[in-house]
């Protein structure tokens, strides 16, 4: 199935080293919350071989399918050989990023992490990509490689690009509301959602958070 674009919202970042039943159980339930996109982080079990990789891909694949939702791999481009995936998200601005596409030899969507340098927000608007996404907004467990992001940075964004926004790392439903009145198109998530008792929960409690944050005053319908 071909999806050529990513919807303002949940985006979930899955981490293939949970047990394979409980990862696939997680993602079903936060699918069923109303996820905009799927990105599999390149944090393997070790034992696992390409192959084995790309099967648990297509598993997910299988899963996100009847939601129409694009699904990324992180970094790893060569997934995008192997199987369906319709993405890969960069965590930096890659050397040979013609040679990739030309490996590829297909569309793909195209995401990256940005920080508080706009060079790579505006690298990303040149190579058409279809999102960029700022890391890390607070301090989190599973980013350790990221700044800090200044809010202010995220306000000016608009002036460097027209591409959605996603923001990332260590949003919780509790530190969310300190995003009102910034301009962007959703949140990245792993913990807020893997780690809790009802995924499915937590997944529409935070889409909840961004409707109010993107029509103040409204309730959701």
């Amino acid at each position: 199935m071909e999806i050529n674009t990513i919807g303002d919202g949940v985006y979930l970042v899955i981490d293939p080293s949970l047990e394979k039943s409980v990862l696939l159980s997680k993602l079903r339930l936060s699918l069923e919350g109303g996820l905009s996109a799927v990105q599999v982080w390149n944090h393997w079990p070790h034992q696992m071989d390409r192959k084995e990789k790309s099967f648990l891909i297509d598993r997910i694949l299988d899963l996100t399918r009847p939601y129409k939702i694009p699904v990324f791999m992180n970094d790893e481009w060569f997934f995008l050989k192997d199987t369906g995936i319709h993405g890969v998200h960069f965590d930096t601005i890659p050397d040979n990023f013609e040679e990739i596409k030309h490996s590829v030899a297909r569309p793909f969507l195209k995401g990256i992490t940005v920080g508080n340098d706009s060079e790579t927000i505006k690298w990303a608007g040149k190579n058409d990509f279809t999102y960029i996404s700022f890391c890390s907004m607070f301090p989190s467990s599973s980013v350790t490689s990221c700044d800090i992001i200044d809010l202010e940075t995220v306000k000016n964004a608009r002036d460097v690009s027209n591409l959605p926004i996603y923001l990332s790392g260590g949003i919780t439903l509790k530190n969310i509301h300190l995003f009102n009145g910034l301009m962007f198109n959703g949140i990245a998530v792993i913990s807020g959602i893997l780690n809790v008792e009802d995924p499915k929960k937590a997944t529409t409690d935070y889409r909840k958070e961004l409707f109010r944050i993107s029509n103040p005053g409204k309730k959701p319908s």
